[in-house]
């Protein structure tokens, strides 16, 4: 099985001194910065864009794990690349030309990632598997950090992990929602590779000790 990866999501930053937190991320073992977009349009939150991007990208050269939470995303790709994002993720829901944003991606030289909602049926990522580097499985509703994590989400991990073995697909299993040290085991279990936490690691006292502990939970599955 793929190796973990930690991917803390700034949403939980203290945003007076984020430069700072980038940094300590860094140091403290993260392997990528989750950077969620929010539209307040297919989300009712209202959160970052490109100028964000690029003050974390001047702080960090770890890879910048780009959530687009917004409809129309295309409309962002070219700025957010230019930001120095890694890789940039898109809701299904909003994207009805999935193939093409995905390879329009790609060509910008970015990793290519689809999120899907907890009511969205995994089918709906099965005919664009040849274009994905990463499959996001939501495990809370998008839109707000801090939420209960959704048991059910353990299932749908375990199915898209078997749709993308079957596919010999070797794009990444991202759970994001609710992830601490408690809920990340199973979702390891069931295939997950990568794992969003926010609250989990900025709420901690210290931040490094639960990246660690967060990545321990997982070698230490029986």
């Amino acid at each position: 099985m793929s190796a973990v990866r930690i991917a803390p999501s700034i949403l939980s930053a203290d945003f007076a001194k984020l430069g700072d937190e980038v940094a300590m991320l860094e140091r403290a073992g993260a392997d990528w910065i989750h950077v969620d977009v929010m539209d307040g349009r297919f989300v009712p939150n209202l959160t970052f864009g490109a100028k964000v991007i690029e003050t974390v990208r001047a702080r960090t050269t770890l890879p910048l794990d780009v959530h687009l939470m917004v409809v129309e995303p295309e409309r962002y790709f070219d700025d957010f690349a230019a930001a120095g994002a890694s890789g940039l993720t898109i809701h299904a829901e909003v994207s009805p030309h999935l193939h093409r944003q995905l390879v329009r991606i790609r060509e910008l030289g970015l990793r290519a990632g689809v999120a899907l909602s907890p009511s969205t049926p995994l089918s709906a990522v099965e005919d664009v598997l040849a274009e994905l580097d990463l499959l996001l499985v939501m495990s809370v509703n998008p839109g707000f950090g801090g939420q209960k994590f959704i048991a059910r989400s353990v299932d749908r991990l375990s199915r898209a992990r078997r749709m993308l073995d079957a596919a010999q697909s070797g794009a990444a299993l991202e759970v994001d929602g609710g992830i601490n040290r408690d809920t990340i085991v199973e979702c390891w279990r069931a295939g997950a590779d990568t794992f969003v936490a926010g609250n989990a690691v900025f709420s901690a006292r210290d931040p490094a000790a639960e990246i660690a502990a967060l990545r321990a939970r997982c070698a230490h599955r029986a």
